[in-house]
């Protein structure tokens, strides 16, 4: 099932990847009535991280904007698991981002713009949501960023 989220992704050039599988216990996605909250998602691409390490060191903050973006299209399909179709998105609520960064890194909030903004594009005004952005030593399998979301699904 898609509708105009999903075209719009295409018009952007994107297409909603398989939900990445977990690295541990866990679900990529749960519901708790109309909310959906996505378990972190790292910048997987088919299935492995296009580069690893720390921001700042051995990822430029341009790259890390750009994982970022992927973090939010992986947390995307995510959501699409629990909810059916992205059309049902009332409202993105909250990002939390964190970004493994070298000791002296501290632009971890123009890294996480990466997926901000692209929730903008996506979603217009739907897309806009309160966020945290933290720096942290190190991710799993060395990822330099990953992103969890909260979203509210229309009633029904």
């Amino acid at each position: 099932m898609s509708g105009a989220i999903e075209a719009r992704l295409a018009e952007l050039g994107l297409k909603l990847p398989g939900v990445a599988a977990p690295l541990a216990a866990y679900q990529p996605a749960v519901r708790s009535g109309n909310y959906v909250y996505t378990a972190g998602q790292l910048p997987m691409v088919e299935g492995s991280l296009p580069t690893t390490g720390k921001v700042g060191a051995e990822v430029t903050p341009e790259e890390a904007k750009e994982l970022a973006r992927t973090c939010a299209l992986n947390a995307l399909a995510a959501v699409k698991s629990i909810a059916g179709d992205l059309d049902r998105v009332a409202r993105i609520v909250k990002v939390t981002g964190f970004v493994a960064s070298a000791t002296d890194f501290t632009g971890q909030p123009a890294v996480l713009n990466g997926a901000s903004e692209f929730l903008g594009e996506v979603f217009g005004e739907k897309g806009v949501h309160a966020r945290s952005a933290v720096g942290v030593a190190v991710l799993p399998l060395d990822a330099p960023v990953e992103i969890e979301f909260i979203v509210e699904l229309e009633q029904g």
